[in-house]
């Protein structure tokens, strides 16, 4: 957390508001939440003075094209990559946000406008890492499909799943396989695919591969349109809640009636990963 639906809310509200802004400045409070080799330092220098382009999404990875000011319209020859984790989160504006929101300041970049983009992260597990459009292109190759691009089709994810005996839940899970798709998503894909979490993934047939693949893409539409899911510390822009976990039909719901059959939901452990499935409407067998 979060996932596809969660960053693909936060670039929709930050796209408007950051696109064509320069930094003006740089504040990190902690060093470990820059990323990757430089220094907050040099994180620092290489963002400071930068045009900021159109924020994009790929996977779970937010994504902030720099341009030099001066040549605002050539191709960005660097970005901020942004790593949102499990706490990461974001605040817009000219004064800092309510300390009793936001408590733990991580890194502050002030822009052009005199508003500030602070980011706040508890636990300290994601951060920001500057890199080169060139490095980012290698890293993207080794990135699965987009479950929301047209090419996302049932005999495209019918290839990904083919021959593989891992349990379909861990392969949705790997992102070389499909992009963005994380536990909870997963979970609820499967339940309304009807299809059990552990089954191995090339056991699936035609016809059940493709209403998972209507399956995840439903569920991420609908994420999204709900501004994603808050079942813990997720937030979207300024602190705002998701409202997807009103919309859950299984996961985190082990114990309570499915809402299909009222078979009590059932909890297994995956990769360490809890899923969530109906034993009855989500069967070990092939389905047809």
């Amino acid at each position: 957390m979060p996932e596809l639906p969660e960053v693909e809310t936060i670039r929709r509200e930050l796209a408007p508001e950051l696109a064509r802004r320069r930094i003006r400045a740089v504040r990190v409070h902690h060093d470990d939440l820059i990323l990757g080799p430089a220094s907050p330092a040099e994180f620092a220098r290489a963002v400071r003075g930068r045009v900021i382009g159109e924020a994009a999404r790929r996977a779970k990875v937010l994504l902030l094209p720099l341009h030099d000011p001066a040549r605002a319209e050539a191709p960005a020859p660097s970005l901020i990559r942004v790593q949102l984790r499990m706490t990461g989160r974001f605040w817009l504006a000219a004064s800092p946000p309510d300390p009793a929101e936001f408590r733990h300041p991580g890194i502050d970049l002030a822009l052009d406008d005199g508003r500030t983009l602070y980011y706040d992260d508890v636990r300290r597990l994601g951060g920001f890492e500057v890199l080169r459009a060139e490095t980012w292109a290698e890293i993207e190759r080794d990135l699965g499909p987009e479950p929301l691009e047209a090419g996302f089709t049932g005999a495209r994810l019918a290839g990904i799943l083919a021959g593989r005996r891992a349990p379909i839940k861990n392969v949705l899970l790997d992102q070389r396989r499909v992009a963005g798709v994380g536990n909870i998503y997963a979970s609820e894909a499967l339940f309304r695919a009807r299809i059990d979490p552990r089954r191995p993934a090339g056991s699936l047939g035609p016809t059940e591969v493709a209403r998972l693949q209507r399956a995840i893409r439903g569920v991420l539409r609908a994420a999204i349109r709900g501004s994603g899911t808050t079942v813990s510390s997720y937030r979207a822009m300024n602190g705002r809640s998701g409202t997807f976990q009103n919309e859950l039909r299984a996961y985190g719901r082990e114990g309570e009636p499915c809402v299909r059959c009222r078979t009590p939901v059932e909890r297994v452990v995956q990769a360490g990963r809890s899923t969530y499935f109906c034993p009855r409407c989500q069967p070990r067998s092939r389905s047809a």
